[in-house]
């Protein structure tokens, strides 16, 4: 009975071809939307997820890594003697304003790290080497970002802050949430030429290293007990709550995650109607079986046969064209996170959709009286 449904199934090919569309029409739409939005809210925490900090120090309540507050740089003293802690730096985060050679402006997020270590500098090169920011007024700018600021290239001097800028390199992908650009330097250039209204005694962060075989989290309990006026988070903590912030705290989860369940909706209402469709009018066929003595339960094999060779055959073209199109698509500004369980989860909601409407006109099939076909 399954290979007769499979062999069926392959022979209307006009309606295998409908139904094979709306199945990979939703695995699609579940795996771009899904992605996209893994993607991009992602890009919220890049600081955090690529700075080579262990843990992060920062002032209570500052739950986007993109909008750092003043601390005093002093208190770091105190972190550097709890035990475990291998390195601990200052790290400035803070929005300033670019102005190019047009004479336009361009807002900016100047990122300063200590030159001796370089802890939370540029982790990704395009052109050039990261340690050129020790350079005199030397700057990193992402190439994504390039267009923005002028079509600057390797060489060329900008004006951050009403003080000069030059670009000594180009970073690879380091893109973040916001539409404005990273600018990365070192710390005392930051605070005291391109971010206004800052003493030198100051920073948005503490940058901490552990000692190897610490654990993160044990030691980030231990420094909150030595600076409780602070707040104190491992990175993946720190990482979850950035994400956090713009999807709870700003409209962009609903909205996105809004369209993301009407477009899956829709996809699966495809899929729906047309399985739906498709056994309904093989109704008369089910009753001729019926009548040549064929069980409910093999009628029963023979529609989820159809169901399931649908959502395979559907899953397998969409999974696919979420490849291509993904490989297509994808880019620093609008990046598509395709993983394996965005994969999996549309597979499941298609094939239990397919299933869902093969069942529903099979509780009429079992009602059919073989009769039926005679008087036809």
């Amino acid at each position: 009975m399954w290979i007769l449904a499979i062999k069926a199934m392959l022979a209307d090919r006009a309606k295998l071809a409908t139904s094979l569309f709306g199945v990979a029409f939703a695995v699609v739409l579940v795996n771009l939307q899904g992605g996209l939005l893994l993607g991009l809210i992602e890009k919220a925490s890049l600081l955090v997820d690529y700075g080579q900090a262990d843990i992060w120090v920062g002032r209570r309540y500052t739950n986007n890594v993109d909008v750092g507050s003043w601390i005093p740089e002093r208190w770091i003293q105190r972190i550097r003697k709890v035990d475990g802690v291998e390195r601990a730096e200052p790290y400035l985060v803070s929005y300033s304003e670019a102005r190019l050679a047009n004479g336009s402006f361009e807002p900016v997020i100047v990122v300063g790290s200590e030159p001796a270590s370089l802890l939370g500098n540029a982790w990704s090169m395009a052109q050039g080497d990261a340690r050129a920011v020790r350079h005199p007024d030397g700057i990193l700018v992402d190439s994504c970002d390039a267009e923005k600021l002028g079509h600057c290239r390797v060489g060329d001097t900008l004006e951050i802050n009403g003080r000069r800028a030059k670009v000594v390199g180009l970073t690879d992908g380091i893109v973040g949430f916001s539409t404005n650009p990273y600018v990365f330097t070192t710390l005392e250039r930051a605070r005291r030429q391109y971010v206004t209204g800052l003493t030198p005694e100051y920073c948005s962060f503490f940058l901490v290293k552990a000692r190897p075989g610490t654990n993160p989290r044990a030691l980030a309990a231990r420094i909150q007990r030595e600076v409780p006026h602070l707040d104190v988070y491992d990175r993946q903590t720190y990482s979850r709550m950035c994400m956090e912030y713009w999807l709870t705290r700003t409209g962009i989860g609903m909205s996105f995650g809004l369209a993301t369940f009407l477009g899956l909706l829709v996809g699966l209402a495809v899929v729906g109607q047309t399985l739906y469709a498709s056994v309904t009018e093989r109704v008369k066929e089910f009753a001729t079986l019926k009548a040549l003595g064929a069980a409910d339960q093999c009628v029963g094999q023979f529609v989820l046969a159809q169901a399931l060779g649908n959502a395979g055959l559907g899953s397998a073209l969409g999974l696919a064209i979420s490849l291509a199109i993904g490989w297509l698509v994808n880019s620093p500004r609008a990046p598509i996170n395709w993983t394996w369980w965005i994969g999996a989860l549309s597979v499941l909601l298609t094939t239990g959709v397919c299933l869902l409407a093969a069942w529903l006109p099979y509780v009429r099939i079992r009602r059919l009286d073989p009769a039926t076909v005679l008087r036809g």
